[in-house]
């Protein structure tokens, strides 16, 4: 598989459509990979060159090859491999903790992105976006599960955040080709441990420069609501659409609906 040498590390990633099309680049969640975005690729790559990045240490990488999870290293990647491509600014999509990485690449580094698209992107809202001080509820949940990871249950610290994130019963209504995904990368919750993700701020939300779509799935946790309407109020250059039939796996749930509302956006950014 292809990859871009980050910093000494390789970024390995899926590819489809045209190399000479516009690049369009996919930022995985928690426990995903470069195939958590199979349902996007063709359909995507039919317009752009869809570059979907397996964060480091996540597969085929491996944890063990030491830390450096954290959502800084994980930002640095990202914008190291755009500039590393030279074809200016990108279109950047992430999903959850991937929608995290996007929001601070874009941020951080408003040169390298031409439009953003977030599919309820993880993490927790500062107080001057209506959040609760040292909340951390998020970070509970994630530390708790990879405690069970830690002691070799795997299984259950797959099943805690499938829980956190989709609700009870999550883990047992995930399809298997999901269940492997998260299997591939469960200890990769170890480095979650210590990744210091910062909560989202009205300051940082009114910086983004780059037009962004907001996705939501209808059936989603309210907690993942909460974020879209507080970065829909304080990002200066949103749309914002609700995909049916949809829980926080949005792309995998209705990747119709999905795949089409990314297109419309982007044909329009």
């Amino acid at each position: 598989m292809p990859s871009l040498e980050i910093d000494g590390y390789p970024i390995s990633y899926a590819e489809a459509g045209d190399p000479a099309a516009p690049p369009l680049l996919l930022v995985h969640g928690t426990l995903g990979d470069q195939r958590s975005f199979a349902p996007q690729m063709e359909a995507l790559g039919a317009a752009y060159h869809v570059m979907s990045l397996s964060m480091r240490h996540a597969w085929p990488g491996r944890w063990e090859e030491g830390g450096d999870f954290t959502i800084d290293r994980h930002v640095a990647d990202v914008a190291g491999f755009i500039g590393k491509l030279g074809r200016g600014p990108v279109r950047l999509l992430g999903h959850s903790r991937g929608g995290h990485i996007s929001f601070r690449v874009a941020e951080r580094h408003p040169q390298l992105v031409r439009a953003l698209v977030l599919a309820e992107p993880g993490g927790e809202l500062d107080e001057s976006l209506g959040g609760k001080p040292a909340s951390g509820k998020q970070a509970g949940g994630f530390a708790a599960a990879a405690a069970l990871v830690a002691v070799g249950d795997e299984e259950g610290g797959l099943r805690m955040v499938a829980e956190q994130t989709g609700g009870p019963g999550a883990w047992e209504r995930r399809p298997e080709v999901r269940k492997y995904l998260g299997r591939d990368n469960a200890r990769t919750l170890l480095g979650q441990l210590h990744e210091r993700r910062a909560p989202y701020s009205r300051a940082a939300a009114q910086s983004i420069a780059a037009p962004t779509l907001l996705l939501g799935g209808a059936d989603s946790q309210p907690q993942f609501g909460v974020i879209l309407d507080a970065l829909e109020q304080a990002m200066p250059k949103t749309r914002r659409v609700t995909i049916a039939r949809a829980t926080h796996g949005l792309n995998h749930d209705n990747p119709e609906d999905f795949n089409a509302a990314v297109l419309a956006f982007l044909a329009a950014n």
